[in-house]
């Protein structure tokens, strides 16, 4: 009975033995190692994945579609008329905004942060504006949270240039073709429409804003 007893602790050792013996070998061979430079790096997070890789807002705007434009407008009528002498509502009328100051639409009353950034509602200015009101204008109170869309934000500054601005549309670089969908108003001249959306909530160019280039708002 003892010699099995013996025996049984014995196979058990050795099974240790040959166990910690496999786990060594193992490791030697499988062992992975940290790269010194890792694979799949992310730099600049958001930032990364935020730049714009499509046709630049020029070549967007000098193919743009009033028509789609006016329905993208149709977000912004919820604080904003576009109309020849139409009310201001919780925005500014933006009949002929393009080109024009920021905050200066007669008996609106602009917000302070709005009213404070230098220069005019040209079509660059429109379109960062669109893209971003509170980046554009930090402390705005225009809550429109932006169109992420370039060509919706180049349609929507032609529409915006088209109500009572008409400035002449830049043309497309010559290294950039006509995008696809826009290629019947790319020989058209362009009216983007001006756009006073004012801080939607009582500021610049509302919901449906507008886009860059030469558009000057009067949010």
């Amino acid at each position: 009975m003892h010699d099995r007893t013996n025996t049984i602790a014995g196979w058990v050792l050795f099974g240790g033995i040959a166990a910690l013996g496999l786990s060594i070998v193992t490791t030697k061979y499988f062992h992975g190692e940290e790269p010194e430079t890792p694979g799949f790096v992310i730099e600049g997070g958001e930032e990364a994945g935020g730049g714009d890789t499509g046709p630049s807002f020029t070549a967007l705007l000098a193919a743009a579609d009033v028509a789609k434009g006016e329905a993208v407008f149709k977000k912004c009528t919820a604080c904003h008329t576009i109309n020849a002498g139409g009310a201001n509502g919780i925005g500014p009328n933006l009949y002929g905004v393009v080109g024009k100051p920021h905050g200066a639409h007669a008996g609106f009353s602009f917000s302070a942060a709005l009213k404070g950034v230098p220069g005019n509602w040209d079509f660059d200015a429109l379109d960062a504006w669109l893209k971003s009101p509170k980046k554009y204008a930090p402390g705005t109170l225009m809550s429109f949270a932006g169109l992420s869309s370039a060509e919706d934000r180049a349609n929507l500054v032609a529409y915006l240039n088209s109500q009572g601005s008409n400035l002449p549309l830049p043309a497309a670089p010559a290294e950039e073709a006509a995008p696809e969908g826009n290629e019947a108003s790319a020989g058209e001249p362009a009216d983007p429409a001006a756009t006073n959306d004012a801080d939607a909530q009582a500021d610049g160019p509302a919901a449906g804003a507008v886009s860059t280039q030469s558009a000057t708002a009067n949010d």
